[in-house]
């Protein structure tokens, strides 16, 4: 067992978590596409086929060896596209098709059709080959410029190209971590043009301060959330005062955000991704204590880019997306995994997602005018 996991850490041999048939949901054995958890499955799990295609890249695993394809195969996807950085040459997402689509499924209201195509990125690999180029983008996503990196400028060109051939209906998009970053980000450029996309954003980063993790008093936590609510509502008054000519296109732009509900999966363990949940309860807390209207004007501006000029994200350009926090979501389906997690790597994991047992809170929160 200690020479097997030797060979693990030198590269010449995958890792359990990287192996199909070890951890992914071989259970699965038909999908059916109206059901969230094997929607879910199916997005995550080539989330992970990314990953492991990078990995299968960097320890030269090809032919048996490689590990990849099993991830996308088992669920009846061929890889279409493979996108890489070309800043490293990683592999940082790929373009997967479903092979029994057709244009002639019965769409219903009450029923979900399947991709097309799914467009996949991966996360973070602490690896010496991707390593620092991923902890590059890292620091973007804090800074909200991950718009301005080769990576992502490669990633929605690739996203339009997809839409443009199949409409934005047979699209999907997915991501983990950094990749779940690109996934959302894209999302709403994408929405603010016309055409939203179906979204599984897992594990995505919170960028601003973790009051949920920071601060245990509830009390304490409402208290500085509803300061800054109050705060950004004042300064969207005082700013947006002065260009008022701009304020109907503005609305324009954040209510078509606002219909757009991609799917949101958060662990509450996970230091880099569980302010979500403080910052829908949050939202929901202002409503019941009759201050939603302060609270509507926060939720449509951020302080960051009303200080700096930006006009709070709630601009007529699609670019308006780029210049507000990555973290300006209206709504969502959240899902939260509530189960007890031994260590940040498996709070913050991709594989916890189409584990069937896990404990998990589903909770909708959709923006109101």
């Amino acid at each position: 067992m200690e020479e097997d996991d030797d060979m693990v850490k030198e590269g010449l041999m995958a890792s359990q978590r990287e192996i199909f048939s070890i951890s992914g949901p071989i259970h699965l054995t038909s999908i059916d596409w109206n059901n969230t958890y094997h929607r879910t499955s199916v997005a995550s799990c080539l989330v992970q086929a990314v990953y492991t295609l990078e990995r299968d890249r960097q320890q030269n695993r090809i032919g048996l060896k490689s590990q990849a394809h099993h991830w996308w195969e088992f669920f009846n996807f061929t890889l279409a596209e493979t996108l890489i950085d070309q800043s490293d040459g990683s592999i940082y997402g790929a373009v997967f098709e479903y092979k029994l689509f057709s244009y002639n499924y019965h769409n219903t209201p009450y029923s979900k059709t399947p991709p097309l195509h799914v467009i996949a990125f991966r996360g973070t690999i602490m690896k010496r080959h991707s390593r620092s180029r991923d902890l590059r983008l890292d620091l973007r996503c804090v800074r909200d410029s991950l718009h301005d990196s080769t990576r992502f400028v490669h990633a929605i060109e690739v996203i339009k190209t997809a839409v443009a051939k199949t409409g934005n209906a047979a699209v999907w998009l997915a991501g983990h971590s950094l990749g779940a970053a690109v996934a959302l980000l894209a999302g709403k450029i994408m929405t603010r043009s016309g055409f939203p996309l179906e979204c599984y954003l897992f594990n995505p980063p919170f960028s601003s301060i973790p009051i949920e993790k920071l601060v245990k008093s509830e009390k304490l936590k409402h208290g500085v959330r509803f300061a800054g609510s109050l705060v950004k509502a004042g300064v969207a008054i005082a700013v947006k005062g002065r260009h008022h000519h701009n304020k109907g296109q503005e609305d324009d732009s954040f209510m078509k955000l606002a219909s757009w509900i991609p799917y949101l999966y958060v662990n509450h363990l996970d230091p880099i991704c569980s302010e979500y949940i403080g910052y829908f309860n949050h939202r929901n807390k202002m409503f019941e204590i009759g201050a939603g209207k302060i609270e509507r004007i926060a939720t449509r501006n951020s302080l960051r880019s009303l200080l700096s000029g930006g006009g709070g994200g709630g601009g007529s350009s699609c670019s308006d997306s780029s210049s507000e926090p990555l973290h300006l979501l209206p709504s969502a389906y959240m899902t939260i995994n509530t189960s007890k997690s031994p260590d940040f790597k498996r709070a913050h994991g991709i594989h916890q997602w189409w584990d069937p047992m896990f404990t998990g809170e589903y909770v909708l929160h959709q923006f109101n005018q």
